[in-house]
């Protein structure tokens, strides 16, 4: 029994030891390890939302910690001494800061900003639609444009259905916001296209020369364009040609007016492509078929061919080649207004050549190459005559300079070149030089053999610099300059430009732009004895825009001033010189455009308007008047939708504009003074068209087939576009389209590639 007591008395007294040891070794150590920091707080981006899944660490070291979905976080430290406290998150930029382990709790607030990224970026849109493969804001592809019903896979008949051009169809060009057809300047791969369009023939609009699938980019400015492109006062036209083809194949096609064909080579390393392609048209079938206003003395008939290389110089570098040649002919004759029981002729024969070279390469270290020349020639022969109704040339005094023979050939040549180097984030300085050659020469001959020589020789000598700035992902600036000397002026100008855009919501954003055009005199008016200088166009412009993965909604505002517009006076009813630059003129409006892809089943609509306000004072014209090419409101919309079961697309278009003021302006001794005046009728047009698709679900196709068939024009709605008057300005007569509707049919097939799929899912 003791001998348990004192064992348990042992018990005991060891108990005490230990606790004592424990609570001695415990104090010694807290006496002796550094306090532990706790450290918390909470991350934030600049807008003041939470940043969750931020990782928070003391450099150098494993203590840490990861925000929550509030952003807050919490962690200890038993370092002592100062630390750079690091914070990373997805998205943002890093940051750094340094904090002060003492022991005592540390409280932090973090602001993150945001990475500029390509798929958040603010992208500077205003004035300008783009579409393209690595475009996020797809308006029209190439698909849209050949599908677009009346557009016929015409690239500038199709940009007519979206804001700001106007609907002529007297005359080929664009016509954008007020500005003439002149006013706006079409590009390839960088490089200035003369004659983009076919030579011009008295009230017949003209198509452009290339074909919607040369190109995978379109940049459509209808103002406040970049610093790269000059002289068109208006509106720019910038397409970018295809790299190398998918694979190789060939193609050939048939239709009411033409034959086609062509073969696209890749190599087997898929790093060289070469190809080439050949079309005949005539509009003998169609002409026969369809009923034609004018009585044509030549049918209208085509030989075109191209030829294209293109070799990839390395991962990022790429050699493009692309030239075209095309010999056309046709003649019309009508009655004239001028003179009862006669006709007035018109014969032309026109062959143009254009060639384009462009290298681009990225250099390393943020640089990049983008260099390009083009050449082309373009040689108009036309022949104007007046007839008896045997159709004989006769000679009437007092009209005969409607008798003549007029050669004028051109000879163009463009090379460019620019540098870009990336900075921070997505930040771009580029600049470069550009220079413009042209030789243009007209031979103009009488029925007495009296000859009229004249040769316009310029040299444009052109430097820019441009810089794209992203302060954050929501805002972004594009600051740009553009100098120019023409010597044909022997004058120099210097052109700033600005544009902002301001993320407004995820899917939503707000630009402005600010720019000053300058542009040479139009070639027509030239040579002048007087002394001339460069017209002139400010813009400003504001614009909403909203994108989701199947709509686009765009509102743009829009002023324009226009100074030192040409002045002309008259030689002879065919022609005009240019006197002086106290021209002027303004226009201002609103534009609006929305594409849907997802309210309506398998259909892909699009609707366009545009309000116009403009007056000019410039050629012939007395005061500032609203010019006779110029609608106050035009709208279009277009519709497209494909039926599976059907293995058919169906496309449809209706375009508008109000009515187009006409005038006739006489020379009375003293002044430009109206004879006539007044507003031609409202345009309207609803256009059709189909794509059959026979071997859709025949996989083990080998040749891919699309049908065709459009009618322009279906109801036959009557279209005045202006009027035509008599040389004393007696008599006038409306300007009609050639026939009230038009029919196009054929079938087209492709060898090796299947572009069914193309076609579908473009309108889908």
């Amino acid at each position: 029994m003791v001998y348990k007591i004192n064992y348990f008395i042992f018990e005991i007294k060891l108990f005490i030891v230990k606790f004592f040891y424990s609570l001695f070794a415990l104090l010694l150590m807290v006496h002796i390890l550094p306090a532990q920091t706790k450290i918390s707080g909470e991350i934030k981006d600049k807008k003041g939302k939470p940043v969750p899944s931020a990782s928070i660490t003391l450099k150098d070291t494993y203590d840490g910690a990861t925000s929550d979905s509030s952003g807050n976080f919490s962690f200890t430290s038993a370092e002592k001494g100062s630390f750079a406290l690091v914070t990373t998150a997805v998205g943002y930029k890093p940051s750094e800061q340094s904090v002060q382990l003492s022991g005592a709790d540390i409280q932090l607030k973090i602001i993150l900003k945001e990475e500029v990224s390509e798929l958040k970026a603010v992208v500077i849109t205003a004035g300008s639609f783009e579409a393209g493969d690595k475009k996020r804001v797809t308006v029209l592809n190439s698909i849209d444009v050949a599908t677009t019903a009346g557009a016929n896979a015409d690239v500038t008949a199709a940009l007519k259905t979206l804001p700001g051009a106007q609907q002529v169809g007297e005359s080929e060009g664009l016509f954008v916001r007020g500005g003439t057809a002149a006013e706006t300047k079409t590009f390839i791969d960088g490089t200035l296209v003369n004659n983009f369009f076919y030579s011009s023939v008295p009230g017949i609009a003209q198509r452009g020369r290339f074909s919607p699938f040369l190109f995978k980019g379109t940049v459509f400015s209808t103002g406040g364009y970049s610093a790269l492109y000059g002289q068109a006062l208006s509106s720019a036209l910038i397409l970018e040609s295809i790299d190398l083809p998918e694979r190789s194949s060939s193609d050939f096609g048939i239709s009411v007016l033409s034959l086609n064909a062509g073969h696209q080579h890749l190599a087997k390393n898929k790093k060289s492509s070469w190809g080439v392609n050949y079309s005949y048209a005539n509009l003998w079938l169609a002409f026969k078929a369809i009923k034609q206003r004018q009585d044509y003395s030549s049918v209208p008939e085509y030989h075109e061919g191209d030829a294209n290389f293109r070799i990839k110089t390395s991962e990022t570098g790429i050699i493009k080649y692309y030239g075209y040649f095309s010999s056309n002919r046709l003649g019309i004759r009508t009655a004239s207004i001028d003179s009862a029981g006669y006709k007035d002729a018109f014969d032309i024969r026109n062959f143009n050549m254009y060639h384009n070279l462009s290298y681009r390469e990225s250099l390393g270290n943020g640089w990049k190459l983008n260099t390009g020349i083009s050449y082309s020639n373009n040689k108009d022969n036309i022949t104007g005559s007046m007839l008896d109704m045997q159709n004989k040339e006769v000679a009437i005094p007092e009209l005969q300079y409607k008798n003549f023979h007029l050669e004028s050939p051109g000879n163009y040549f463009n090379g460019k070149f620019v540098i870009d180097k990336r900075l921070m984030g997505l930040t771009v300085v580029r600049f470069g030089a550009e220079y413009n050659y042209s030789n243009e020469k007209s031979y103009f001959t009488l029925p007495n053999g009296q000859k009229f020589n004249n040769s316009i020789i310029e040299h444009l000598k052109s430097v820019f610099a441009e810089t794209d700035i992203y302060i954050t992902n929501d805002l972004a600036a594009k600051l740009g300059g553009r100098l120019e000397n023409s010597s044909l002026l022997n004058k120099t100008n210097i052109a700033p430009r600005i544009s902002l855009a301001y993320k407004t919501g995820k899917q939503s954003q707000a630009s402005v732009a600010y720019g000053i055009f300058y542009q040479n005199p139009e070639k027509r008016y030239l040579p002048s004895p007087y002394s001339l200088t460069f017209s002139k166009a400010t813009h400003y412009i504001a614009q909403y825009q909203k994108v989701t993965g199947k709509t686009t909604f765009r509102a743009e505002l829009f002023y324009k001033k226009y100074y030192d517009l040409v002045k002309t006076d008259q030689i002879n009813p065919n022609q005009q010189v240019a006197i002086n630059n106290k021209g002027y003129g303004d226009a201002k409006g609103i534009e609006f455009f929305w594409r849907d892809k997802k309210s309506i089943k398998n259909v892909d609509y699009w609707i366009s308007y545009s309000y116009l306000d403009t007056k000019r004072d410039f050629t012939n014209f007395p005061y500032a008047i609203q010019p006779n090419f110029a609608a106050k409101h035009t709208a279009s919309l277009v519709a497209k939708k494909f039926v599976m079961k059907w293995k058919t697309g169906f496309n449809m278009s209706y375009t508008y504009s109000s009515g187009r003021p006409y005038y006739h302006i006489a020379y009375d001794g003293m002044n430009y003074k109206f004879t006539d005046k007044g507003k031609t009728m409202d345009y309207h047009n609803v256009s059709f068209s189909l794509n059959y698709l026979p071997n859709l679900m025949k996989k083990d196709s080998k040749v891919f087939t699309v049908l065709v068939l459009s009618v322009n024009n279906i109801f036959g709605i009557n279209q005045v576009y202006g009027y035509n008057y008599s040389y004393d300005g007696v008599r006038k007569t409306p300007v009609l389209p050639p026939s009230k509707t038009f029919v196009f049919i054929g079938a087209f097939f492709s060898l090796g590639v299947d572009r069914t799929e193309d076609a579908i899912n473009n309108n889908l």
